[in-house]
């Protein structure tokens, strides 16, 4: 019998979980696998037949002493505060499943922490690997402590300063994305959105992971850039002194994100791992303007991006007319082949027949 795979998935966002769904559609059917997240809600309607275990939901959850509250967090740990039952309960769950379902490979998208447990706990880990700063103690021990990281992007946008020993040890998928839309014609696009075929369009598109697109930057660039259309997706960041113009749409969630990638002349998007690659399925020339995270993840992302010459990095939201109109020519001049040469479609496949190689392999 198949060693059964356990997922740890972190519920800020859906891009953990959406990846984790195209690996396990891509197993063997054979194959047993389990999901532990504190967002089960996120895998709602998903077919594959998997089990689903709901852990304690921890961010926030408050200290009960100030003594607790002021104790150091150690080097080797990023976010562990003291006397926490809801913590206790997830450790409890995580090791008291792992050991009843004899555990083959846990893959963990993402905690440092829960990679380390894994390995006191005596069970191989895979942490799916993230850009950013993460040359500390912390994230260099557990990615030692792991038998590998799986990279779901293209081995070229691998940082500079990741060590040798590690890349060694790291499977690089390609850039996956986990959207399976139809990619039309751009002029089939814009018949299909009512989009007036000859405007120029720019799209502007964040995932579900931050507060959000900030929106006064964007009525600075509707201004400067008047004879675009500019369509923003997703969700906005509004300050209360904003002036809106007649050429700029906030338009929301929608369900049908690629074919306005695909109706569109140019993206403004921040750096999240799924939000590249579906621009990148597309091919469409981009503007990067990473949102802050933890470890400075969209930021290094967005840099290895530049570097290649597959976006032009914005680190600031313009103020100004000259700098919007400045930006935009930069992304007119991009070959968005570039872009689209990292979007892998066989990144789940690969990614998911790895996993259960290294499994079958670590088992032998």
């Amino acid at each position: 019998m198949l060693k059964p795979i356990t997922f740890f998935v972190h519920h800020q966002g859906r891009g953990h979980a959406n990846r984790t769904m195209a690996l396990v559609e891509a197993f063997s059917r054979e194959r047993p696998v389990s999901v532990l997240t504190a967002g089960p809600h996120l895998f709602d309607g998903f077919e594959r037949d998997i089990e689903l275990v709901a852990l304690p939901n921890m961010i926030g959850a408050a200290v009960p002493t100030a003594r607790l509250y002021a104790e150091p967090t150690p080097s080797v740990l990023h976010c562990v505060p003291l006397g926490l039952k809801e913590m206790r309960a997830t450790m409890r769950t995580i090791l008291d499943h792992l050991d009843a379902r004899d555990v083959g490979l846990f893959v963990v998208d993402v905690s440092s922490e829960i990679a380390l447990l894994s390995r006191i706990a005596s069970v191989p880990a895979v942490q799916i690997r993230m850009h950013g700063d993460r040359s500390d103690v912390g994230h260099i021990g557990s990615y030692e402590a792991s038998v590998g990281m799986l990279a779901p992007f293209d081995e070229r946008l691998e940082q500079a300063d990741y060590p040798d020993h590690l890349k060694a040890k790291t499977f690089y998928s390609g850039g996956l994305c986990t959207t399976r839309d139809p990619v039309p014609e751009k002029a089939a696009a814009r018949r299909k959105l009512g989009l007036d075929p000859e405007r120029e369009t720019i799209v502007v598109l964040t995932g579900g992971g931050g507060a959000g697109t900030p929106y006064a930057p964007l009525t600075v660039a509707a201004r400067a850039l008047p004879d675009a259309d500019w369509l923003v997706l997703g969700p906005t960041l509004k300050e209360g002194h904003e002036t809106n113009f007649s050429n700029l749409y906030e338009l929301g969630w929608v369900k049908n994100v690629t074919d306005y990638l695909a109706a569109c002349d140019m993206v403004v998007a921040s750096a999240g791992d799924n939000t590249i690659t579906e621009i990148a399925r597309v091919g469409r020339p981009l503007v990067v303007m990473p949102e802050w995270r933890y470890f400075a993840e969209q930021a290094r992302k967005a840099e290895a991006l530049a570097t290649l010459g597959a976006a032009v990095h914005a680190p600031r939201w313009p103020g100004d007319l000259a700098k919007w109109r400045e930006l935009m020519n930069e992304a007119r001049r991009l070959d968005p082949a570039i872009l689209a040469d990292l979007y892998e479609p066989e990144a789940a496949p690969r990614a998911a027949n790895w996993l259960e190689t290294t499994t079958d392999t670590l088992w032998a």
